[in-house]
């Protein structure tokens, strides 16, 4: 409920109401290991997750197999809202337990349409839910623009400009090793290690 009454999701929602409500909105609490996928490329799914503990990461996967990693999911952060919401005949990325999580479900449907019992709570985690949706609407634009640069250090800099801007600070700590940045920037990752050093050389 702490995780809960912290997010977004359930802005301006008190918290001796999210039991209840989570019962209206048909909520489901289920665990994974590190590793597992929690929904996977070709599915069709009607519920989004809300992470309660852990991180996961989503995935574009190609047909022939090779993963691109799009996002990372923590503790409070909704996946899966936007292809939901959508209603897509089948689900464009993989998501993965990148440690052990639990997640809370809760059924799309329900979500979207008001109960006959008249909940106070469900225009506000309507409104909530579309602010979330349209957040991570220009986190994927910021991602289009890093990719979109031309050379791998402009590509650097691109999403080390935006983390500045947003922490508000020359100084700031990513979500990604070095890794996972390659995959979110589409670039090889020796290539990145070996332009960071360049990088750190010149100051």
């Amino acid at each position: 409920l702490e995780v809960l009454a912290e997010s977004p999701l359930f802005r301006e929602i008190e918290k001796k109401e999210l039991r209840a409500m989570l019962v209206c909105l048909g909520g489901q609490i289920k665990e994974y290991k590190k590793g597992t996928s929690i929904f996977r490329w070709g599915d069709k799914i009607s519920k989004i997750g809300f992470v309660l503990k852990g991180n996961v990461h989503v995935l574009r996967e190609t047909y022939w197999g090779k993963e691109s990693l799009l996002g990372r999911i923590g503790a409070g952060d909704l996946f899966g809202e936007v292809y939901a919401c959508a209603g897509v005949k089948y689900l464009e990325v993989g998501v993965v337990a990148k440690t052990d999580v639990k997640v809370l479900f809760l059924d799309i449907q329900k979500v979207l349409t008001v109960c006959s019992n008249g909940c106070e709570f469900h225009s506000k985690i309507i409104r909530n839910l579309l602010s979330s949706i349209a957040e991570r609407t220009l986190e994927m634009t910021r991602k289009v623009e890093h990719m979109s640069q031309r050379s791998l250090r402009d590509k650097v800099l691109s999403y080390l400009s935006s983390e500045a801007v947003r922490a508000g600070s020359k100084e700031f700590t990513i979500p990604f090793n070095r890794q996972q940045l390659a995959e979110y920037l589409s670039v090889d990752r020796s290539a990145l290690s070996a332009e960071l050093g360049k990088m750190r050389d010149e100051g």
